[in-house]
This record gives structure tokens, sequence and C-alpha cells, in this order.
């Protein structure tokens, strides 16, 4: 039975769900103390989810099936009946009982015929459905659920993932990481860039045992998750073409890993980001009505130069202190490196950071 002193209405986009009352705050990652939880710092997540759904919309030929796997109080499935147009299916599931009984009051508010909802392992529900989009948002690490995801997923379709285990992708507890996803961190100051491709690396690997192979779509890192999009092809070309990009690398080629020389990986060495959908998912963000659209908005014109930018970036601040030189502006480093016909772009890492072609000897004289 559901009290209502424990749940509260909120609006996100153009849809109005009852979640839990256990977080008030818009910051930071929370805490897991009641079932279902939410997390209203999640907002930005949700907001793309919506704008990628109605992109895998708008480009299927047919009536796809969209699963909110960890639906919680269903906030995120719910958002995408009300606010997505076209012709799909969403389904809403939770195992956790109580966070089911809100799914089903949600479900009892919405008044569409276009939804299930289920009460189920998610594992489970992946072993015994196929589906074009999977969306697995837990709380801490994905690892356990993204092999069912590979079975389940569709030709062409899209799975969804957030990581909330930053700190072990990042290499502050090296042994977790290695633990859960069979990979070396690197803890330096492109460890969320590592940490990405660390879970990248892992879908690809997955995918491929099934004969299958990746395509990163949308692909950024946040003060405390990273989030992944990424499209899945059937065929052992489609999975050889992506081992390609699955490598275990060196810490001396990640830039100013202070002279430590360890193998790191294997991690996603390919592209984290697709310019073209980026593009249409812009287009289609300006039509939708989004609290976050002006911070998405950002986020996705930063994914989208970064999209055909090399791997790891520089970060100015690190290179002043390394060289002991007074940093140039930005601006000046742009201006410079465009002159001489780099490559040079900014980066969602971080806003002192550059993802350049440029030798370092080039960048060096920059510096004062």
């Amino acid at each position: 039975m559901i009290k209502r002193t424990d749940f509260k209405l909120v609006n996100e986009g153009t849809t109005n769900v009852l979640v839990s009352n256990n977080k008030s705050t818009s910051k930071g990652p929370g805490s897991k103390e009641k079932v279902p939880f939410y997390n209203p710092s999640m907002e930005l997540n949700r907001d793309l989810s919506i704008v990628l759904c109605q992109f895998f919309v708008n480009n299927s030929s047919k009536k796809v099936s969209l699963l909110d796997g960890l639906a919680a109080s269903g906030i995120r499935g719910f958002r995408i009946i009300g606010e997505v147009e076209g012709d799909y299916e969403v389904f809403i599931n939770d195992w956790d009982e109580e966070a089911f009984k809100l799914i089903e009051e949600n479900y009892k508010n919405s008044n569409k015929k276009n939804v299930k909802i289920f009460n189920k392992n998610l594992n489970t529900i992946l072993s015994e459905n196929k589906f074009d989009y999977i969306d697995i948002d837990p709380f801490g690490s994905p690892v356990y659920f993204i092999d069912s995801a590979m079975r389940s997923i569709c030709n062409n379709g899209i799975i969804a993932i957030t990581a909330t285990d930053t700190a072990a992708l990042c290499g502050v507890y090296p042994k977790v990481c290695l633990r859960r996803y069979g990979a070396k961190s690197f803890h330096s100051y492109v460890m969320h860039e590592i940490g990405l491709r660390i879970l990248l690396g892992v879908l690809c690997r997955q995918a491929a045992v099934y004969k299958k192979g990746i395509e990163p779509l949308v692909s950024y890192s946040t003060d405390h998750y990273f989030r992944i999009y990424v499209r899945v092809r059937k065929g052992v070309d489609q999975a050889n073409d992506a081992m390609k990009n699955f490598l275990t690398i060196n810490s001396k080629n990640i830039p100013f890993s202070k002279g430590k020389n360890v193998e790191v990986g294997p991690l996603w060495m390919g592209k984290l980001q697709n310019k073209k959908v980026i593009r249409e998912l812009r287009t289609i963000l300006f039509e939708k009505e989004l609290k976050t659209k002006n911070n998405l908005w950002k986020l996705l014109d930063l994914l989208e130069g970064e999209a055909d930018a090399p791997s790891f970036f520089y970060e100015s601040s690190i290179l002043a202190s390394i060289w002991k030189k007074s940093p140039p502006k930005m601006k000046t480093i742009f201006e410079e490196l465009v002159k001489k016909d780099f490559f040079v772009c900014r980066t969602h890492f971080t806003t002192s950071g550059f993802k350049t072609d440029a030798p370092l000897s080039e960048i060096e004289k920059l510096f004062k």
C-alpha cells in the first residue's frame, strides 16, 4: 500500500510522475536510502534519453520496443510515453516490489495503451524478450546486465547504459575495476576518458561474443556518472570491425602519465561520438520542451566537436604546471593551432581541456 506522504508529484519535460520523496537537491549521485529511488540530478540524463528515443523512432521503419529496465518509479519510461512521438511500445520493469507498486500507480495515471509493466529481475526479462532499445540505469555498476542486454537487443538496436561506479572505472579502486570490468584502470587527469573507454570496451567485447559489433553514438562523462548509447549490429564482420578498437595500451601513450610504464585496458580506442547522429539530436532537441535544454545543447555542441578528435585530451593548467610556464588563454591556443592547420577542439571532460593532433612541441611554444 502506497503512503502518499512518502511520495511526491514531480514534473520533468511535459510529464508528471509520482516519485519517492527521498532526495530534494539536484546535485550529486545521492544515496539509495529508500526504494524506489529518484534522483533529480539525473534529469539531463533522462532528457537526453527522450531526444535519443525520438531519433530512434524517427529512423525506424517498424514499430519498436523500448525497455526501461531498472525503472524505480518508472519516470524515464513514462516520460518516453508522454514525450516521444511515433509508433512504439514501452516496457517498464523493476524487480523491487515497492518500486513496482509505484510503477502501477503511475501506470494507472498515464492512461496510455502502448505500455506494459513488469516486476521481474532485469536479466530474466532480457532473456525472455527481444528489444529494439534497452535502457539500463542502475545504482552502481551496469556490468551485471551487459551480457543479457547483448543477447536481447535486436539488430540495429540501441543499448543505453549509465554507470555511477566512476571511482572504480577511474582508477581509484583498480582491483574493483579489474574484477568487474576485466580491465586495468589508470588514475590520472584523463581518468574519466579512460573510464568511459573501459566501459565501452566491455560492451564491445561482450557484443563480439554473440557475433555483434557496436558503434558508439553518444558517450559522455559527468562528475558522478558515465552515460553511453551504442548501436548494435549483427554479423561477424561487424564484430571483427568493432574489435579492432578493443585494445590494451601502454600508459606512456597517455599524455603526461608521470613516467609510469604500465598496461591500461583493454578499452575502446575508437570514436566516442557519431557526429551525424548528434546533429540530428540537436535538431530534435530544438523542438522538445525540456528544462535542461540549454545545458543539453551545450553538451551536444561539445560532443559534436569532439566526434572526430584524437583520443585523450590536454589540460592547460596541467601543462602549465609541468612546464612551469604561464598558460595562454584557450582562445589563443585555438587560434595559433588552427593557423598551423592542426585540428583542435574543446572537450566535455573539463572546461580547461582541449584535444588536438598537434605535437607537444607545438603546444609548448604557446606557453610563456
